[in-house]
């Protein structure tokens, strides 16, 4: 018995798909590369078999994510060039220990390691807060931070400015989704896009958007990694909240 294994796409396709995802033109490559347009052409179509170098000089271009960098690679016939460590290897240690470190130091504020698809890896003691009083089934692992904050069985009931910080984070998801071109964050953009809360705010209120939760006011920021060269730390951030007003400061304080 033979058995047929049907090949993946090209490395070619997988080039020119990124490069329509970006929007840019053969020529609009070639200039920020230095790359000639007709010996990208040939890479697309598949009559010039890209080098490694070549590879990770276009992907570079492109923004293209480091574990689609390696599938470019594998469709070329060539080995990875970045390693994937699961969190609990040794490798990621002094990882793990600058994480901690940042989300003890937030506390009494809420703070949360999130992975590339928005599950839940750590958080502090304050993140708390937040998660009284959803269901059990939402909490279950992996905790899914977008769906605990927008299902109406977790945060949304309690969300003051709910159509407000809907809205702001479908966009961000939907943006992470078409950089990314990950059909995990698409599938999750579909699924949140059907709960109920609105489609946000008649007009800016503040300088950024908040949170407004339980007469609790936050805002927040996202830490990345900075130059990751490994794929499970390329798609790590940090997601930290700060009170946005001394009342605020005040109530999480004196838990």
């Amino acid at each position: 018995m033979t058995t047929l294994t049907r090949p993946g796409p090209a490395v070619g396709d997988l080039l020119r798909d990124w490069r329509r995802t970006r929007r840019l033109s053969q020529l609009d490559l070639s200039i920020s590369t230095g790359v000639s347009a007709r010996h990208i052409s040939f890479v697309e179509t598949g009559r010039s078999r890209p080098s490694p170098d070549l590879i990770l000089r276009l992907a570079e271009q492109l923004e293209i994510p480091l574990a689609d960098r390696n599938a470019l690679l594998l469709a070329g016939g060539h080995a990875p060039a970045y390693p994937s460590h699961a969190l609990t290897d040794p490798e990621m240690g002094p990882v793990l220990a600058a994480v901690r470190h940042l989300l003890d130091g937030h506390d009494p504020y809420p703070a949360a390691l999130i992975d590339q698809h928005w599950d839940l890896v750590e958080a502090n003691a304050a993140i708390e807060v937040f998660t009284a009083g959803c269901a059990p089934h939402l909490l279950e692992p992996p905790i899914n931070v977008l769906r605990l904050s927008l299902h109406p069985d977790g945060m949304a009931p309690r969300i003051g400015n709910l159509a407000e910080w809907r809205a702001h984070l479908l966009h961000r998801l939907r943006q992470q989704a078409t950089t990314t071109n990950d059909p995990m964050l698409y599938d999750l953009l579909e699924e949140l896009s059907g709960y109920p809360g609105g489609t946000g705010a008649a007009g800016p209120t503040s300088v950024v958007v908040p949170l407004v939760y339980q007469h609790l006011s936050f805002v927040s920021t996202t830490t990345l990694f900075g130059t990751p060269l490994d794929v499970t730390v390329a798609g790590l951030a940090i997601e930290s909240f700060f009170p946005a007003d001394s009342a605020t400061a005040e109530r999480l304080r004196a838990r």
